[in-house]
């Protein structure tokens, strides 16, 4: 690669002319005309593109990891069973600074449970508990069922609710807003005097799967038991309701909330040649719902992480900056792995140059959303013309996500993979989210977009601004 020196000739410019440059002046001084950093990059971008396109490598890497070990909730021995495998395939492929970091995690165990209809007639009805909900008594929970399609008819209908299940049969809108039936269901439905709570599960489209994730208690109401049904079943409990049926179901749920148990952040890195200590991340959470393989929430997104550095490894590519590849832990009930993250690397924050997060699927990337000053926005628009050929150049305003959200929230930049995620929510937290639901190809253009777009950043002479 050629040597640019800009910034020493637009400042020596400026004191011959009396005048030192804005900071839009400065920044082109960085980056050079318009063009000129893709320019630069492109041959070493398109040799990590091909790469990752060549083969199926870390589609066959998840396949390996999620048939071996299955969901890795947060307190499983599956998720620690990974975790050891995963350190030690890094090895294997002579990454550098392999390590895990400890982190504590909650330890929510659903046990058995099932919900059946009663009345009007007699069926078992699928279900899941909803992380973090307490039991029922053994015997579990016999009560009437009240449909409401939102938070307003209950609050307009709480007189009916004392001593009933209540049903919270919300339509998805879109996750960000129905979520919230999930997130904080238990608390309305308790302040209205309900014994345990059920929800629509959160989901556009349903083959009769319950979906499950994380809810939280208030400490001015009652705790009670709290689980997803399927769409269809709670379309049937409204029609039922009606037509002026009585409608009684048995909820039975071992659920319970046991002490918090060590958990480990796994993560390895190509170290920088020239800046070792500033540093680009990315990666995903490692963790997922007990439920399925989590091959898409989040898998994927953590082994194409990984591959982005195990790529670079092989094609002899050392960037300027150190490319840290990370596999968060408990992001699904909890958020500790990245808060411990944040804690343990706290006096590296400050170097920490750009954060990429892919928690979205690995299904056919489109781009970045990225959030950040408008002088590293025109950088990274710039690094995703590197990406056109591919169709995953698009660069948009804001984006993150969970994992690097408490770096982002001390003034690092941050970016997450957007891809087609027309089917994500199809299969989110359900037994559906398996490794079939997902293509080698797609995921092997996730790869390359990640690994381009931190090359890049790693490399380029100037830092990303802040």
């Amino acid at each position: 690669m050629s040597v640019r020196f800009p910034s020493t000739a637009v400042f020596l410019l400026a004191l011959a002319s009396g005048a030192l440059p804005t900071q839009s002046q400065a920044q082109q001084a960085a980056t050079g005309p318009a063009g000129a950093l893709a320019a630069e990059y492109r041959e070493v971008a398109d040799r990590l593109v091909d790469a990752a396109l060549a083969d199926s490598f870390a589609f066959e890497r998840l396949t390996e990891m999620v048939d071996r070990f299955g969901h890795r909730f947060s307190g499983s021995e599956n998720l620690e069973l990974a975790l050891d495998w995963i350190l030690a395939k890094m090895e294997e492929d002579g990454l550098e600074n392999v390590r895990a970091e400890n982190v504590l995690v909650p330890h929510w165990v659903r046990g058995a449970e099932s919900l059946e209809l009663v009345l009007p007639r007699r069926v078992r009805l699928p279900m899941l508990g909803l992380g973090g909900s307490i039991g029922t008594p053994s015997e579990g929970i016999r009560a009437e069922v009240l449909v409401v399609s939102s938070f307003d008819e209950l609050e307009s209908r709480h007189y009916e609710a004392r001593g009933k299940i209540v049903l919270l049969n919300a339509p998805f809108t879109s996750y960000g807003k129905t979520v919230t039936y999930r997130v904080l269901g238990a608390v309305a439905a308790a302040r209205a005097g309900a014994v345990a709570s059920l929800i629509r599960s959160v989901t556009p489209f349903s083959l009769r799967t319950p979906h499950t994730g994380q809810m939280r208690y208030d400490s001015d109401v009652p705790q009670i038991p709290h689980a997803a049904i399927t769409v269809e079943d709670a379309d049937m409990l409204q029609r039922m309701q009606e037509q002026g049926e009585r409608i009684e179901v048995v909820l039975k749920m071992e659920a319970e909330n046991l002490p918090d148990v060590l958990s480990r952040n796994v993560m390895a890195e190509i170290v920088g040649w020239e800046h070792p200590e500033e540093i680009v991340v990315l990666g995903g959470h490692i963790d997922s719902w007990d439920v399925g393989q989590g091959a898409m929430d989040d898998g994927g997104g953590s082994v194409a992480a990984w591959e982005v550095i195990r790529l670079m490894k092989e094609l002899g590519l050392r960037p300027r900056r150190t490319v840290r590849a990370v596999m968060w832990t408990n992001e699904e009930n909890g958020l500790r792995g990245a808060r411990a993250y944040r804690d343990f690397h706290l006096d590296e924050v400050p170097d920490h140059v750009l954060a990429i997060e892919s928690d979205g699927g690995v299904f056919k990337p489109l781009g970045f959303g990225f959030t950040g000053p408008d002088e590293a926005y025109q950088i990274i628009r710039e690094i995703g013309t590197l990406l056109d050929r591919i169709d995953a150049g698009q660069i948009t305003r804001g984006g993150g996500g969970a994992d690097i959200g408490p770096i982002m929230n001390d003034g690092v930049p941050g970016m997450g993979l957007r891809v087609d995620g027309e089917r994500y929510f199809w299969y989110h937290h359900t037994d559906a989210d398996t490794i079939d639901k997902l293509d080698p190809r797609e995921m092997a253009e996730c790869v390359a977009a990640m690994a381009v777009m931190a090359y890049v950043v790693a490399d380029m002479p100037d830092r990303l601004p802040r």
